[in-house]
């Protein structure tokens, strides 16, 4: 979704006897880069401007504003089209340096921040950017037409308001250690443009931005061609050199990964991330891979997984029982699925904060006891115990042990195996489960499992559904099981909100896809949002992974500790890779031979 889903690399980072101003800012209070920085390590000052990048995408779009609700908009718009206040650095873990934002002075009560603007941002139209401007995209972000998870991630910032046409102080409903800074993610718009325009009315009207490329065209369902706007006024910001490269960034569209995938191959576009282990393992060859026309890498990074799992949807009865989830979950033989059909290239995930110090091991510790003791009464005995592994096939274990343990706990939660060999309960009805994919390309992952579910007498059916159709059925909690990725930042904060609390619960377009409504969740992810330092932070998303862990919510899958990319040759590159990145924002810096 672009920027929907900020990466929240925030901080603890002011004195509280003093206001003060800086030109950027970090969680432990040292910035990498001095105030007059010229740019980032990751970025080369050799990159010349030039060319196109032609890109692909799946599905379609029938929308040009990436911050509402409704429809499916093009890739990248929100990331090429509007600049946001800040910039986060991706080789730090924690820390981002002003784009549209020039100082950010925070008031010793923590309860604001006053932030001054560039003088020389623009719009793409040629019109000033102000604080009016501000001002309005933190209301209208934080209204019914935007997306709701905006509404949940500003919601602590109260009000703006403006002390000069490029000055505007911000003010906090309570201290919150991200909220000093959490504006700087926030993309602006311009207020006159949507003054006319009405922001969710836009549909396939251009939007108009102050980032550096512009759209050029745009053929629904087909392509649409982003064009580098020469004027663009933060082309010699710091944040941006050897940023934004190409002359034209073109994205077009395919209805599957395997035509698409040939597509390639045959040099309609020239960089494809590739999220398909057998594909990768399999088709990436040939003389034009061997000649180096082609090029197949993987590029390391140090972000965190988050979870990726198949996810039950809590508003359907048949899955409230935490035992019919546990069942489901030992019916998955991931060590079977790796070696056999992922080509033995991926981890399990068995943490909601995957590969990151925020994972919760082996039994709680005393930091954590002091904030799941309260609820002791309220939580399963398997959050103080040692952390909760999914299951597995390894030795002595084995699928038809854990299949044995399936079926006993689907007796005790009263469903048995009747005259047709399929589960009833004792009201007569059968457990059957509907599985709703994006890709068809996941078909061959979900039948092995769907042949275990079979065995234990469920009635399982799994279908591919258009992208459009889908992401509506998500945002109206319309499915009995899905695949989604639960993506994690180095700092977890606000969007904890949107993943997991009640409030979240019936929100349409929430993350909240599994309805978790459960007061200690909802707490814990006050102490995620409210934590006064780093090891509070970690303490508490430690103390949440294990309470999220033992509801048995969802399935856990697998992650890879690195970016699976091929490209046609014809790009120069920095020489010093980044930390903390995704494999697009890496390309940005790229540039054409």
């Amino acid at each position: 979704m672009n920027k929907i889903f900020f990466t929240t690399l925030l901080l603890q980072f002011f004195i509280a006897t003093s206001l003060w101003a800086a030109h950027g800012i970090s969680l432990d209070g040292e910035l990498k880069y001095a105030k007059d920085f010229q740019g980032f390590d990751y970025t080369s000052k050799n990159a010349k401007p030039g060319g196109t990048l032609t890109l692909y995408s799946l599905g379609g779009f029938d929308k040009m504003n990436p911050f509402t609700l409704k429809g499916v908009a093009p890739d990248h718009l929100g990331t090429l089209l509007f600049d946001t206040l800040m910039v986060q650095s991706q080789d730090e873990p924690f820390a981002q340096y002003g784009l549209i934002a020039t100082d950010i002075s925070v008031a010793k009560d923590d309860m604001s921040v006053t932030i001054t603007l560039a003088k020389e941002a623009k719009f793409s139209d040629g019109s000033p950017l102000s604080a009016e401007d501000v001002k309005f995209s933190l209301e209208v972000l934080k209204s019914k037409k935007a997306h709701p998870f905006y509404a949940g991630y500003f919601r602590d910032i109260s009000r703006g308001e403006i002390l000069g046409s490029h000055k505007i102080k911000f003010y906090f409903a309570r201290k919150n250690r991200e909220l000093p800074l959490i504006f700087g993610d926030m993309p602006v718009f311009s207020k006159s443009f949507f003054s006319k325009h009405p922001f969710d009315e836009l549909e396939l009207t251009q939007p108009l931005g102050s980032g550096p490329y512009t759209v050029e065209s745009v053929i629904p369902g087909k392509n649409i061609v982003y064009k580098r706007n020469p004027n663009y006024w933060g082309l010699k910001r710091p944040v941006n050199r050897g940023m934004y490269n190409f002359d034209r960034i073109v994205v077009k569209y395919f209805k599957d990964p395997v035509v698409a995938l040939e597509g390639f191959k045959a040099g309609e576009f020239d960089f494809i991330l590739e999220n398909n282990s057998k594909q990768w393992a399999r088709d990436y060859h040939g003389d034009k891979f061997k000649q180096g026309i082609i090029k197949k890498e993987y590029l390391t990074h140090k972000n965190g997984a988050g979870m990726q799992g198949w996810i039950f949807n809590l508003r359907r009865d048949k899955f409230k029982d935490k035992r019919v989830r546990q069942a489901l979950s030992l019916a998955f033989d991931f060590e079977w699925s790796n070696k056999n059909l992922f080509h033995s290239q991926y981890v399990r995930s068995n943490s909601f904060f995957s590969n990151s110090e925020m994972a919760a091991t082996s039994t709680p510790s005393k930091e954590e006891l002091e904030l799941l003791e309260p609820f002791r009464k309220q939580l399963d005995p398997a959050v103080f115990a040692p952390v909760q592994q999914p299951p597995s096939t390894t030795p002595p274990n084995s699928i038809r042990k854990n299949l044995r343990k399936a079926m006993k706990l689907l007796k005790s939660a009263g469903w048995n195996v009747g005259k047709d060999r399929l589960l009833h309960n004792n009201d007569g009805q059968t457990l059957k489960i509907d599985m709703l994919l994006a890709s068809s390309a996941f078909e061959r992952v979900v039948a092995p499992y769907v042949a275990n579910l079979k065995r234990l007498g469920i009635e399982v059916n799994y279908r591919t559904v258009d992208l459009a159709l889908y992401k509506r059925r998500l945002d109206e909690f319309d499915f009995d099981i899905i695949v989604h990725v639960y993506g994690q930042s180095q700092s977890p904060g606000n969007e904890q909100r949107n993943m997991w609390s009640s409030a979240s619960a019936d929100k349409k377009g929430s993350q909240n896809y599994i309805g978790i409504k459960d007061p200690v969740v909802d707490a814990l992810v006050d102490k995620i949002i409210y934590s006064k330092s780093r090891k509070e932070l970690i303490t508490a998303c430690r103390a949440l992974d294990r309470v999220l862990l033992a509801g048995n919510y969802l399935i856990p899958n697998w992650y890879l500790n690195t970016h699976r990319i091929a490209f046609w040759n014809k790009f120069n590159r920095p020489e010093k890779m980044p930390l903390y990145y995704s494999a697009h924002s890496r390309l940005w810096s790229w540039w054409i031979k």
